[in-house]
C-alpha cells in the first residue's frame, strides 16, 4: 500500500495574493489539482492534503474530489513539522508514504511511479527524488556514492565552493517506509536559523537512503511567484503542443496558440495562429480551428471550421462552418453541414442539419429543424423580463431579413416569414406570414420649414 501526503499549507507571500498559492491556476487547473492528478497515477490507498493558510478555500476547491483527507497545520514550522501532523491520521498504516509539494505541478505520473518502484525494489528506508540542474544556485545539494546512496544533504548556503560544483539537488519529493518515518519524526529538532523542522533531517536516521534522478529537471521546478507560474505554463504548453504535433496535428504557429492538457485532438486537425483551446474540448479529425478562435468545453466534429469565433459549452457537428465573428454559448448544438456566419450569436439552441444562420442574428432558447434558413438580422425575443421562453422552427422554414420571433412561439415547417415581420402568434406549416404595417407613400409631402410658419 502507498499513502500520499501533499504539503499545501503555505500562503506563498511572493505571489502577492490573498489566494493560497496552491490554488493559483496553471492551464485550467490549480497547482494542487495538478499534483493530485499526478499522485492518482500510483493508485494510493490514502491521500492526505496538509492545509494551513486559506484552508477553507483549499477544502472547498477539492469538494468534488473523492477520497481526499485534510490535515490541519495550524502553524507553518517547516516541512518536517507539516509531516508530523499526519502521525495521528496514519495510525496502523504499514505501507509507504510519498511526500509531495502542492506547488510543484509539472511532475509526471511516470516519474512518481519510477520513484516508488525504485524505493521498493531496493528496499530503501527512504528514497529522494533528485535532479541535475544546469544552475543549482539556491538549492540544497545531494551527495551520493557510486550506487546513488545518499551520503549527505547540504544546504546551498552551507556548501564550500567545491561542493557547489555538484549539480544534483533535492527536489523535495520523498518516499518513506511509513513505520520507520513515524518513529523518527518526533525526534526532529528546530536548531537552525529559521527555527523550523526540516524533513531532510530525517535522512540521517535512515539507511539505506537512495537518490533517484529525474530525467527532465523541469519536472521538479516549484512555483513561488507569478514569473515562475508563467514559466511553468510555458513548459506545460511546450509539452502539450509537441505531443499533439507528433500525433498528427498541425499547429501553424505554436508560439501564438495555447492548448489545455485536458483537450483532445484527432489527426489532421489544423490549429491556426492565435487560437486557444480550453477545458474538456474535443476536436475531431480534419477540422480547422482559427485563426483567432477560442474553444472551451466544446466538441467540434469532423471537417468543421471555426474562424475568428468563440465556442463555449457547445457541440458543432461534421462539416459545419462557424464564423467569422460568431459566438456559440450555453449548450448550443449545431447539426451537420450548417453555416453559422458573420456576427451571429447562438445561446442554448439546437440547429438541425444543413441549417444556415448566415449573418447578424441572435437565436436564444430556440430549436430549429433541418434546412432552415435564417435571414440577416433575425432575432428570437426569448425574454419577457421575468422568464426565458423557447422558439420552435420547423424544417425548411425561411425567415426574411430583420424578423423578430417573440417567444414562446412555434413556427411550422415550410413557412416563409416576410422581411421585417414581428411574429407573436404560432404559424402553421406551409404558410406565408406577414406581420408588418402596410407601406404608405404620400407624394409631394415635405416638412414645413420654420420660415414658412
Amino acid at each position: 500500500m502507498v499513502a500520499v501526503a501533499i504539503l499545501a499549507a503555505g500562503r506563498g507571500t511572493r505571489m502577492k495574493s490573498r489566494l493560497p498559492k496552491v490554488l493559483h491556476q496553471l492551464g485550467g487547473r490549480s497547482l494542487l489539482e495538478r499534483v493530485l492528478g499526478c499522485a492518482a497515477g500510483v493508485q494510493p490507498s490514502r491521500v492526505l492534503v496538509i492545509v494551513g493558510y486559506g484552508s477553507e478555500l483549499v477544502k472547498e476547491s477539492l469538494a468534488d474530489v473523492p477520497g481526499v483527507e485534510f490535515v490541519e497545520q495550524r502553524e507553518q514550522l517547516g516541512t518536517g513539522h507539516a509531516v508530523q501532523q499526519i502521525i495521528p491520521h496514519l495510525q496502523g498504516f504499514s505501507g509507504d508514504l510519498l511526500v509531495l509539494n502542492g506547488d510543484v505541478p509539472l511532475l509526471r505520473p511516470e516519474t512518481l511511479d519510477s520513484l516508488l518502484q525504485s524505493h521498493r525494489n531496493h528496499q530503501n528506508a527512504a528514497t529522494i527524488l533528485t535532479a541535475q540542474l544546469p544552475d543549482a544556485k539556491g538549492y540544497g545539494r545531494v551527495f551520493c556514492d557510486g550506487q546513488n546512496l545518499v551520503t549527505q544533504i547540504i544546504e546551498d548556503r552551507d556548501c564550500t565552493p567545491a561542493q557547489r560544483q555538484n549539480r544534483r539537488v533535492n527536489a523535495g519529493i520523498y518516499c518513506f517506509q511509513w513505520s520507520a518515518l513515524a518513529e523518527v519524526l518526533p525526534k526532529l529538532q528546530s536548531n537552525n536559523d529559521q527555527q523550523e523542522y526540516y524533513l531532510t533531517d530525517v535522512v540521517s536516521y535512515f539507511d539505506p537512503v537512495m537518490a533517484v534522478d529525474v530525467q527532465d529537471y523541469q519536472e521538479i521546478l516549484g512555483i513561488n511567484d507569478r514569473k515562475q507560474l508563467a514559466g511553468a505554463y510555458d513548459i506545460l504548453q511546450t509539452r502539450v503542443k509537441d505531443s499533439w504535433m507528433r500525433a498528427g496535428v498541425t499547429i501553424v504557429d505554436p508560439d501564438s496558440v495555447t492548448i489545455d492538457d485536458a483537450v483532445q485532438l484527432e489527426p489532421d486537425v489544423v490549429i491556426e495562429p492565435q487560437t486557444h483551446l480550453r477545458g474538456q474540448t474535443v476536436i475531431r479529425a480534419g477540422s480547422r480551428i482559427g485563426p483567432g478562435s477560442l474553444i472551451e468545453n466544446s466538441e467540434i466534429g469532423e471537417a468543421a471550421t471555426v474562424l475568428f469565433s468563440v465556442v463555449t459549452d457547445s457541440i458543432v457537428n461534421t462539416g459545419s462552418r462557424i464564423g467569422p465573428y460568431a459566438h456559440l454559448r450555453g449548450h448550443v448544438q449545431v447539426g451537420e453541414r450548417c453555416r453559422i456566419g458573420n456576427f451571429v450569436e447562438l445561446k442554448n439552441s439546437t440547429l438541425g442539419d444543413r441549417t444556415n444562420v448566415a449573418h447578424l442574428s441572435y437565436l436564444g432558447d430556440a430549436t430549429l429543424g433541418e434546412q432552415v434558413n435564417i435571414g440577416a438580422g433575425t432575432i428570437t425575443a426569448n425574454y419577457d423580463g421575468v422568464k426565458k421562453h423557447r422558439t420552435e422552427i420547423g424544417d425548411r422554414t425561411k425567415t426574411g431579413s430583420n424578423s423578430v420571433l417573440v417567444a414562446p412561439i412555434t413556427i411550422g415547417a415550410d413557412v416563409t416569414i416576410a422581411a421585417g415581420s414581428t411574429i407573436t402568434e404560432d404559424v402553421p406549416e406551409d404558410s406565408l406570414v406577414i406581420a408588418r404595417a402596410r407601406q404608405v407613400v404620400k407624394q409631394g409631402w415635405k416638412i414645413k420649414s420654420k420660415q414658412a410658419e
